[in-house]
């Protein structure tokens, strides 16, 4: 079996080194067009913008004149990432955790109330963890952040009108979905079957399909919805979920400002999408399996959004009472 499991790994490292990480991204660059995107006028909103590839998506539509308000849960980060631009009218910020829906929605009436309507959505926030972690809301707080926020945040931004007619929205997912079938059961998995690696898996597998849900509701409409993955970007997040791998890595691993490419290059060319369910990387639109097992899940979208919509409904638990005094 060990023999099994290395061989696994050394087929996986080769085969997807060289496309993933910093050599991929310079064997591609040259044959792309010069960008120069022009976001005046615009107003962007990045979930998980106060670093990382968030952050330097909201650098580059800064730099193309688009006003951004940037969504974290750290208040401090949040002022930093602000105070490093000469023009802060640029910038605003907002905090949020995007693993209880409570912070989501008092975020989302706050935006209503300041009338915003925003051009450019990106669902970048994410996390991976090693062991379980419950939110107070009940649910696993990786599926939480990486899956069932993005849901909510991303449907009551459409039914409230605060996206424009011609917004659009662009999931930050993960080679890591490419591992995975969609398996709704699994999506909030707890209990002694938990896995972090496989509810990160899960969770990016499920935001394409939410992406190619997206498509087909508001198909005929000027909205364009798209997921893309940034290939193996050095992050402080994967320093802290995978800190081997980046060990390894590190030298070919894609900078901030690389990951954030398509992203970049998504909003500013909105380019037509010829299967209904695709994710972009390195500007161009890619196939959503790679191996002949994650195609053949009997869920569909539609059993995904069932799901999600049932969570979003869900009354978090009540506080347990204080144990009486003996």
């Amino acid at each position: 079996m060990a023999k099994v499991g290395l061989r696994k790994l050394v087929t996986f490292y080769v085969r997807f080194t060289p496309n993933y990480t910093a050599v991929g991204y310079y064997a591609r660059r040259p044959f792309w067009r010069a960008l120069k995107p022009a976001f005046t006028g615009q107003t962007w909103l990045v979930v998980g913008g106060s670093e990382g590839i968030g952050a330097a998506a909201a650098r580059a539509a800064v730099a193309g004149g688009a006003r951004v308000l940037v969504v974290a849960r750290d208040a401090q980060k949040l002022r930093a990432f602000a105070a490093s631009f000469e023009r802060p009218e640029r910038i605003a910020t907002e905090t949020a955790d995007f693993s209880l829906q409570s912070e989501i929605r008092a975020l989302l009436m706050r935006l209503q109330e300041q009338g915003v309507r925003i051009d450019v959505l990106v669902n970048n926030v994410g996390i991976q963890r090693h062991v379980q972690i419950m939110t107070a809301e009940g649910f696993e707080s990786s599926f939480a952040t990486n899956l069932q926020g993005h849901y909510l945040f991303t449907r009551e931004l459409l039914d409230r009108g605060l996206l424009h007619d011609d917004a659009v929205v662009i999931e930050v997912s993960s080679g890591g979905m490419y591992n995975h079938p969609l398996v709704v059961a699994d999506l909030n998995k707890t209990g002694s079957g938990y896995l972090g690696v496989r509810a990160y898996g899960l969770a990016k597998r499920a935001q394409v399909v939410l992406t190619r849900y997206w498509r087909e509701r508001y198909a005929g409409t000027r909205r364009s919805f798209y997921v893309m993955h940034p290939g193996w970007v050095d992050t402080a997040s994967v320093g802290r979920s995978m800190p081997r791998f980046r060990k390894i890595l590190r030298p070919i691993l894609r900078s901030h400002e690389q990951g954030a490419d398509t992203i970049v290059w998504l909003a500013a060319t909105r380019p037509p999408q010829a299967n209904l369910e695709s994710i972009w990387f390195d500007r161009k639109e890619r196939p959503v399996h790679i191996y002949a097992h994650t195609p053949k899940s009997p869920d569909k979208a539609a059993d995904l959004v069932a799901f999600l919509e049932a969570n979003s409904r869900r009354e978090a638990p009540a506080p347990s009472e204080p144990a009486a005094p003996p």
